[in-house]
């Protein structure tokens, strides 16, 4: 008796958009599996009860269907396009397998990079992406760094292979059957329906129903999420946030401006130019203010740790004016560069640092150099990336990046930049040459070693190079206090003030979607000669370091700053600014004000341990006020009004006293 034989059923396939359904079945596999590698790596994190799971794997297809239908678009065209002639010529079926091939790979190529970005950010594809694409060689000698790409990349062209010839008798199913362009002309116009009906009613945040983050981006599609970052890069705040009236929001901000030691320079609604002034005389003393790359406040023992991986830190941390309770106010470099340079709330979309027109703003470094300082930025990368040389260089620094070290001083380095060591022995020498030039200094340094791939000299430390965070964290603790220590050997070392802060927290991914816990960041102000070791426990923002840095060497000058001196603020006005790429959220007297970019509002109890927040009730004044703050910063660096202004004329001193007990 003859055994019946097994024959696939290609007669579903068996016309020219063949193919397109059988990849489009393919997509539809490879996303799935991707969500589920995803969830299956956050865990308990994503809450998976069924409501979230209905979420995730519902809105999931649909956001996966929505990708697919803007993914596809290139093949549908081809498949309508080629003639008949060409697409049934016998050697024609190879091309198109080979094509399959390569497009398979494409799609596992994107689920492994799905995998190792949110493996970095607990995300799916967002703004960072869209940078990536734009700094190549940074992110791609990073990856190659990481991770063992060759044996990856051969694993997935090994599949795609594989996948390609096991599906090649449905593939191939459509070779031979006539089609003629009237015939396949109804189904190019339904397949492009639908991405031209997408973009009219689909947006990205549709998927944002969960109070847990992790489900809001697991019911997302990585490729439909990146293009959404690229699309909404800045976003205008009247249009896409809760807003009040122009002058409203102006009032608001110029009412709770002034502190003791400041008032607003006039009365123009829409000036939030502040005249600050202390009695007494100013301290010009050097600067050295180093932020951190990605260092956590939970990496040091003072706020939990036990790993041991902060010991030069935890050592400074009792000899300097220590920020207890600092947060950043973002989630990247650029963020943290720009409050630290520009002491403002994060507008919504892209940091200023990036964007046009950002030159001549106020800024740190002018108001160094207003007092004859020699001003200097340094990075240990190149500083074309994330726009840094360009930002710096038109606001009044010198910058100074890794073409700068000479290759004999390199002890090593990576894709991001030399070794922390060999960047803070450059900014020795640039202290030097301004110490032997008589004039006081400010020096902004960005580090990199503690960034993946986490690599620095062999035998500094006891964490092997390459072995993830804590060896990088440990590093950089320890070229921090080398650095201190070579530096207490020089003649300007004790006139000089040393602080040290982290850009922005090591991770930024928590179950709420603005989860304060993942902002907290350590500050140091190192002196002892002019600073006495305490700690400082109030809430404060990151914008407010720098305008706390000014009182305590008694500076007086013209200011845009949005900051506070933190010891000239009364007690009851502390607040921080929290932002993503498009939620932004206000701190203040326990409640946390978010707003997205739908318009939305809402009131929260924030959870600064576990980063979870509770809803509660609206409260309009506070919901007003965190609306003013951002309205009035985007509005007035869009019109001019965080321009530099002249410091000619000395500022009239006002009030008396020492300000906050300084």
């Amino acid at each position: 008796m003859n055994r019946p034989s097994f024959s696939p059923p290609t007669h579903l396939f068996s016309h020219r958009f063949g193919p397109f359904w059988l990849l489009l079945i393919i997509f539809l596999s490879i996303s799935l599996l991707t969500r589920v590698a995803l969830l299956l790596k956050t865990g308990s994190a994503a809450e998976p009860g069924p409501a979230n799971i209905l979420q995730m794997f519902g809105l999931g297809l649909a956001f996966d269907i929505v990708a697919a239908s803007y993914f596809f678009i290139p093949l549908a065209l081809f498949l309508f396009l080629v003639p008949n002639r060409i697409y049934r010529w016998p050697p024609f079926r190879w091309i198109l397998l080979a094509g399959t091939a390569v497009w398979i790979f494409i799609m596992l190529f994107n689920a492994a990079a799905e995998w190792t970005f949110w493996d970095e950010f607990g995300s799916r594809y967002n703004f960072i992406a869209v940078d990536y694409l734009i700094y190549t060689n940074e992110v791609i000698g990073n990856i190659r760094e990481s991770y063992p790409v060759a044996p990856i990349l051969g694993g997935l062209t090994l599949l795609a292979g594989l996948i390609a010839w096991g599906i090649r008798h449905w593939l191939w199913a459509s070779h031979d059957v006539e089609s003629r362009y009237s015939g396949r002309a109804g189904w190019l116009l339904l397949l492009l329906a639908v991405p031209l009906l997408s973009f009219s009613f689909v947006d990205f945040r549709l998927k944002d129903r969960s109070a847990n983050r992790y489900v809001n981006s697991l019911s997302g599609n990585g490729i439909y999420e990146f293009f959404a970052a690229a699309y909404n890069n800045e976003l205008d705040f009247a249009t896409f946030y809760h807003s009040l009236p122009i002058d409203q929001a102006y009032a608001r901000v110029r009412e709770q401006l002034p502190t003791p030691h400041s008032r607003l320079a006039s009365k123009d609604a829409r000036d939030l130019t502040r005249i600050v002034s202390y009695p007494g005389p100013e301290k010009r003393l050097n600067v050295v203010l180093i932020s951190v790359e990605s260092l956590s406040a939970s990496f040091m023992t003072r706020f939990g740790s036990r790993k041991g991986i902060t010991p030069r830190l935890d050592a400074l941390a009792k000899q300097s004016l220590l920020f207890t309770n600092l947060y950043a106010t973002g989630t990247r470099t650029v963020r943290g560069l720009e409050a630290l340079a520009l002491s403002v709330p994060p507008t919504p979309g892209q940091s200023i640092v990036k964007r046009p027109n950002n030159d001549s703003l106020f800024s740190l470094g002018g108001v160094f150099k207003s007092k004859g300082y020699d001003v200097r930025f340094m990075y240990g990368g190149y500083g074309y990336f994330d726009n840094m040389n360009d930002f710096f260089d038109g606001n009044g620094y010198k910058v100074i990046d890794r073409t700068a070290i000479p290759a004999e001083r390199i002890h090593h380095e990576n894709i991001w930049g030399v070794a922390d060591e060999d960047l803070f022995t450059q900014a020795l020498i640039e202290a030097d040459k301004a110490h032997a030039a008589g004039k006081p200094s400010f020096m902004q340094i960005m580090t990199t070693s503690n960034h993946r791939p986490f690599t620095y000299p062999e035998g500094r430390i006891d964490i092997p190079s390459k072995t993830g965070r804590p060896g990088g964290v440990k590093y950089t603790d320890w070229a921090i206090g080398d650095f201190i220590d070579r530096a207490a050997a020089k003649p300007w070392f004790a006139n000089t003030v040393f602080v040290i802060v982290a850009d922005h927290c090591a991770s930024s991914a928590g179950k709420s979607d603005i989860p304060v816990n993942r902002y907290h960041i350590p500050a140091l102000i190192f002196s002892p000669k002019h600073i006495q070791a305490a700690e400082f426990d109030r809430l404060t923002s990151q914008i407010d370091l720098l305008p706390t840095l000014l009182g305590l060497l008694n500076f007086s000058y013209k200011s845009r700053f949005l900051g506070y001196d933190m010891f000239d603020l009364e007690a009851g006005r502390e607040r921080i600014f929290l932002g993503t790429y498009q939620d932004l959220g206000y701190v203040r007297n326990g409640k946390l004000v978010k707003l997205d970019s739908r318009r939305g509002k809402g009131v929260f109890k924030p959870d600064f341990k576990e980063g979870t927040a509770d809803k509660l009730p609206g409260d309009a004044e506070l919901e007003s006020d965190a609306a003013s703050w951002y309205q009035a910063t985007a509005w007035a660096f869009g019109h001019g009004g965080l321009k530099w202004i002249p410091q000619q004329e000395e500022p009239a001193r006002v009030g008396g006293g020492t300000p906050g007990g300084k």
